[in-house]
């Protein structure tokens, strides 16, 4: 486990794959059709079953614990990040179903990944601001301090940018560039938010 890229998981392997807060896509447009055209637009349609919108990334659990570690210079040690980090996660509140809608394709991250970039209620972008909140107020409890800077630097995390962009990852761009490339508007249902990868988490006494 010790050479295992950090921040990244390879289902071929027993390792932890990576925790996030998500909420499932249940359908997409009227009918399949709606969302297979979006076939035209990238490589390998992803399969609509699987999709989902991430509204938190922590990480690999343990990997984010030995973060935290680092950073407190071992006034917080792991053991002690994880118990309180899993009892974290298992408060969080839940999100209930909602809808959204989509009329555009955008090129997530260095461009290997292509999205639906999603319009949302309020309530939504509420719910994803009190996660990030609430993610300060644990790493103010396990003894971070520059709280931000921390959260733009971990590894585990993986935050690229302050900014959450809604999206749903549909495939690779077939088209070079940085887009985004206009579509017919889709509304797009989503179920209750969950914790992804939950049944890895180790069990608290």
């Amino acid at each position: 486990m010790a050479n295992r890229p950090r921040g990244r998981w390879d289902s071929t392997t027993q390792t932890a794959p990576p925790i996030t807060v998500e909420v499932p896509v249940l359908g997409i447009g009227s009918g399949p059709s709606a969302y297979e055209e979006l076939g035209s637009y990238v490589w390998a349609l992803r399969r609509p079953r699987g999709l989902h919108m991430t509204l938190l990334h922590l990480g690999v659990v343990e990997d984010f614990c030995t973060d935290v570690a680092v950073w407190t210079k071992g006034n917080t040690s792991p053991e002690s990040a994880m118990g309180r980090t899993v009892s974290w996660l298992e408060r969080l509140p839940v999100l209930e179903a909602f809808s959204g809608s989509a009329e555009r394709l955008i090129v997530l991250g260095a461009g290997g990944v292509a999205g639906l970039e999603i319009d949302l209620p309020a309530s939504v972008h509420e719910f994803q601001v009190s996660l990030v909140h609430a993610l300060h107020e644990l790493l103010d409890e396990l003894l971070v301090d520059n709280i931000d800077d921390f959260i733009l630097s971990s590894p585990a995390l993986g935050f690229r940018s302050p900014r959450w962009v809604p999206h749903v990852a549909v495939g690779r761009p077939k088209y070079h560039g940085r887009g985004p490339w206009e579509i017919a508007r889709v509304g797009v249902d989503f179920g209750e938010s969950r914790i992804r990868n939950r049944q890895f988490l180790p069990q608290l006494p």
